[in-house]
C-alpha cells in the first residue's frame, strides 16, 4: 500500500493496518513546535484591542487590521523597555486603538490550541517608521564621514562666550542658564531663537545657525532641546541641517532630548552631551574651584616671593659690605689717613736724618777738638749747612710731592663721587629698602621713595608711573 510522510514527521499506511493515534496535548505541542521552527521573527504592523496587563506585569492583547486579527502576548521581562507615549500605566483605555509595530515569532499556545505571537518588541507605529529613517540617514551620513573624529574640533580651554540655538522659552535654555548662574556667572551667553518641534523647525533651526556662523561672536555654539519623544525630536535628524552643522566653522555642541536620546545631530557635531544641563558644565568653569586654585597659586607665590626677597637681602648685605670700604666718603678719609701718615713718615725721617747729622756734626767737632783744624772749621760749617738745606729741600720738595698726589687723588674721587654728580644738579632715588632704582616700572602708586641730592634729601609718594 502506499505511504507518506505527515507533516510531523510519522510514516504511516493508509488504511487501518498502522494508525497512528495522537493527544490534544500532544497534537498542540507538535504544531507549536513545528510554528516556531519553521517561522522565525516577524515585523507585523497593526491596531491594538483587547489589552489587558495583569498583575503579573504580562501584555495580552489583540493585533488586528481592517480583515483579521491575531492574539498576542508580551512578557514582562520584553514589555518593560517599551517606551510610549501613554498617561500613566498602559491599560485598555489608553492602549486601546493605537497602532502599533512588533517584532514577534509565532507560537501556540497549548491549553486553548490558539495560535500566537509572542511580542519581544513593540514600538508605536509612526516610532518605526522614523526609526528606520533615522537608521538610513545615520547609515548614510557615517558612510560619508560626517562622524568622523578627525573631523571634529576640540573646545577652547576657555570660553568666554556661547552661543545657544534653542527655544527662548523652552525649559533646555533655563536649564542651561540655571547651571551657568551657579558655575560661571561671567560666560556671556547669546541665544539665536527657533522652533525645536514641528514642520518649520528644520528651517529655523538652519536659519539660527547660518546666523550665529555669520556674526562670528561666539566661541561655542550649543544646539539644544529638552526631552520628547522621536517625532518630536525629528527635526534634529534633518539631513541639511546635519550638513550645516558640519561645516560650522564654531565649536558645536549637540545637547539633544535626555541622556537616552540620540539625534544625527549628536553624530555630527564636534561633542554629545547628554542634556543641556550637562553641555553647560561642559562649556563652564567651576568658579569654587578657581578660586581655590588661585588661592594656591597666591600662596605659592608668595612663598616664592618670600624667597627671593630674602636672597636679594643676603646679596645686598653681602654687596654692602663689598662696598663699603670702596664708598667714596671712607676712601678721601683712608687717603687723609695716608697722607696724614706719608707726613709723619717725612717728619720722622727728617728728625732722624737731623739727629745722624747732628750725631755726625758732633762726632766732627769731637775729631776737630781732638785734631784743632781750626782752617778747616768754616768748610766743615758750609758743607754742614748746604747738607741741612738740601736735606730741608728734599723732605720738603717729598712732602709737596705727596700732597700733589694727594689733591690729584683728592679731584679724581671728587669727579667719580656721586656727591660731585649730585652737586651737578643730579639726584639719586632708592626706595624703601634703600635700593637705587633705575626704571620706573620698578615703583607702583602709593609707593614711597627717597630722592638723595647735593644738599638734603626728599621723601615722597609715586603718585603715577609712566614707563
Amino acid at each position: 500500500m502506499p505511504s507518506f510522510d505527515d507533516p510531523f514527521g510519522q510514516k504511516r499506511e493508509s488504511g487501518d493496518q498502522q494508525r497512528q493515534i495522537f493527544t490534544v496535548s500532544r497534537l498542540n505541542s507538535e504544531v507549536r513546535r513545528l510554528l516556531e521552527s519553521h517561522f522565525g521573527n516577524l515585523w507585523l504592523v497593526g491596531e491594538i484591542s483587547n489589552f489587558s496587563a495583569p498583575s503579573s506585569g504580562h501584555w495580552y492583547f489583540t493585533l488586528k487590521d481592517e480583515q483579521a486579527q491575531v492574539r498576542c502576548a508580551m512578557f514582562r521581562g520584553n514589555n518593560q523597555r517599551v517606551r510610549l507615549a501613554v498617561n500613566g500605566r498602559p491599560n485598555s483605555q489608553n492602549m486601546h486603538g493605537m497602532q502599533v509595530l512588533v517584532r514577534a515569532r509565532l507560537s501556540l499556545y497549548e491549553p486553548r490550541g490558539d495560535y500566537q505571537l509572542i511580542v519581544e518588541h513593540l514600538e508605536a507605529a509612526g516610532e518605526g517608521l522614523l526609526q528606520q529613517q533615522f537608521e538610513a540617514l545615520k547609515q548614510k551620513l557615517q558612510q560619508e564621514g560626517l562622524f568622523a573624529l578627525e573631523r571634529k574640533k576640540p573646545l577652547p580651554k576657555q570660553v568666554r562666550t556661547l552661543g545657544v540655538i534653542t527655544s527662548p522659552t523652552g525649559a533646555a535654555i533655563k536649564d542651561v542658564l540655571s547651571v551657568l548662574k551657579r558655575r560661571d556667572p561671567s560666560l556671556e551667553v547669546i541665544i539665536y531663537p527657533a522652533q525645536v518641534q514641528g514642520a518649520d523647525a528644520p528651517a529655523q533651526l538652519r536659519q539660527a545657525l547660518a546666523t550665529a556662523i555669520r556674526r562670528n561672536e561666539v566661541d561655542v555654539l550649543l544646539l539644544t532641546r529638552g526631552g520628547g519623544s522621536l517625532e518630536d525630536l525629528c527635526c534634529f535628524n534633518d539631513e541639511a541641517l546635519a550638513r550645516d552643522l558640519a561645516a560650522c566653522p564654531l565649536p558645536t555642541i549637540s545637547a539633544v532630548g535626555h541622556e537616552v536620546d540620540f539625534s544625527i545631530c549628536d553624530f555630527v557635531a564636534d561633542i554629545r552631551a547628554a542634556t543641556p544641563s550637562a553641555a553647560a558644565e561642559l562649556v563652564s568653569q567651576d568658579q569654587q574651584q578657581l578660586v581655590r586654585q588661585l588661592q594656591q597659586a597666591e600662596q605659592q607665590a608668595t612663598r616664592a616671593m618670600q624667597q627671593i626677597l630674602q636672597r636679594q637681602r643676603t646679596q645686598l648685605v653681602h654687596l654692602r659690605q663689598r662696598l663699603q670700604p670702596l664708598s667714596p666718603q671712607q676712601r678721601l678719609q683712608m687717603r687723609a689717613q695716608q697722607l696724614d701718615d706719608w707726613q709723619q713718615r717725612a717728619e720722622q725721617a727728617m728728625v732722624r736724618r737731623l739727629r745722624q747729622q747732628q750725631q755726625q756734626l758732633q762726632q766732627l767737632q769731637h775729631r776737630l777738638q781732638r785734631a784743632q783744624p781750626g782752617h778747616a772749621l768754616p768748610a766743615l760749617r758750609q758743607r754742614t749747612e748746604q747738607l741741612y738745606n738740601q736735606g730741608v729741600r728734599a723732605i720738603t720738595q717729598r712732602l709737596n710731592q705727596a700732597l700733589s698726589r694727594q689733591q690729584a687723588a683728592q679731584q679724581t674721587l671728587d669727579i667719580v663721587s656721586p656727591l660731585h654728580t649730585l652737586k651737578r644738579g643730579y639726584s639719586i632715588t632708592v626706595n624703601a629698602n634703600g635700593n637705587i632704582i633705575r626704571n620706573a616700572s620698578a615703583f607702583k602708586p602709593g609707593d614711597e621713595l627717597r630722592t638723595r641730592f647735593a644738599e638734603g634729601e626728599v621723601i615722597s609718594e609715586v603718585r603715577q608711573v609712566n614707563p
